[in-house]
């Protein structure tokens, strides 16, 4: 009798320890490997009138024309390697696109509102103020957006340039990591998910373009090539002419560990919609202007490797 209860007892700490990884699963995590989430949710660096339910203003940046540093040796291999890049001047959305401007849009043009498949609706309830990111978008989505404010998306070096400088930080801030400097996983800074745009007021470029590092990631013009950084002119890069991903951007408030490097890329399928996937516009250039009057770069619907879509730049 009493191996019996030996053995019920061996049996149950097993299956108690197996459970642990799932557990972990299911909860989720805040942290990286290296952190603890502190018990009370930290300060964030924010801005006042972030939290305002007015509207934010569509501001634009202006971004001068000239050289800057793309890439990095501390990062992935798509990141490298670190090289000098010019740019023509170009004006990029102070903002991530919000709810309030994308339900404008929605309504004007009949396009489809920005929502998920029910089984992925999770956090959207906590996501729906006028001033907070819009998401679950599709790169067709934000292109379509952005064309009829008679704009476009930025182009990969565009927005790197915009969130970085020319000096080659690796944050917008600098070079040192500021655990409550934006809107992600990192830290408990008091936001569920996404937070109104422009709230953590160290998430700004030298230029003055909010929410590079946190908040939600963003679609830009480019296909994704792993070895393009490599391999791209050092003027105006413009997008490899084929791909299967698009490019994605900036962290978002689920990223943690190194992601949250402004020079990391990441990549998804164009028709891909999610709760942490936003975005901005740019308008551009002479060349830009040109492009767009002989009628270049429109999408034609789902894309993929079998697409033959220019960049509109």
């Amino acid at each position: 009798m009493l191996e019996t209860k030996l053995k019920v007892a061996f049996l149950l700490a097993v299956l108690a320890f197996a459970a642990l990884p799932v557990m972990g699963i299911l909860r989720g995590t805040t942290s990286t490997p290296f952190e603890d989430p502190p018990s009370e949710p930290i300060e964030p660096i924010s801005s006042d009138s972030a939290a305002s339910d007015t509207p934010v203003s569509e501001d634009m940046v202006a971004i001068p024309a000239g050289p800057f540093i793309r890439g990095t040796d501390q990062g992935g291999f798509d990141e490298r390697p670190p090289r000098e890049i010019f740019l023509d001047a170009f004006a990029i959305d102070r903002y991530e696109v919000t709810n309030h401007q994308y339900a404008q849009f929605a309504a004007a043009t009949g396009h489809r509102k920005a929502g998920p498949p029910s089984r992925y609706a999770k956090n959207v309830g906590k996501m729906r103020g006028p001033n907070q990111p819009v998401v679950y978008v599709s790169w067709d989505d934000a292109q379509e957006y952005c064309r009829w404010k008679g704009k476009r998306l930025p182009t990969e070096a565009e927005w790197e340039k915009a969130m970085r400088g020319s000096d080659g930080r690796l944050w917008p801030w600098g070079n040192t990591e500021q655990p409550n400097g934006a809107n992600w996983a990192r830290m408990n800074d008091g936001y569920d998910a996404t937070a109104p745009v422009g709230t953590f007021k160290l998430d700004v470029s030298p230029y003055g373009v909010m929410d590079g590092a946190g908040n939600v990631m963003e679609w830009v013009e480019d296909w994704y090539a792993e070895s393009y950084y490599r391999e791209s002119p050092d003027r105006n890069p413009p997008s490899p002419e084929h791909g299967v991903y698009r490019v994605l951007r900036g962290g978002g408030y689920t990223t943690s560990g190194g992601d949250v490097r402004i020079t990391s890329r990441s990549k998804m399928v164009p028709d891909f919609r999610d709760e942490t996937i936003g975005f901005r516009c740019a308008s551009g250039s002479k060349i830009e202007s040109e492009k767009i009057a002989q009628g270049e770069g429109k999408p034609t619907g789902n894309q993929s490797s079998r697409g033959s879509e220019t960049r509109p730049k």
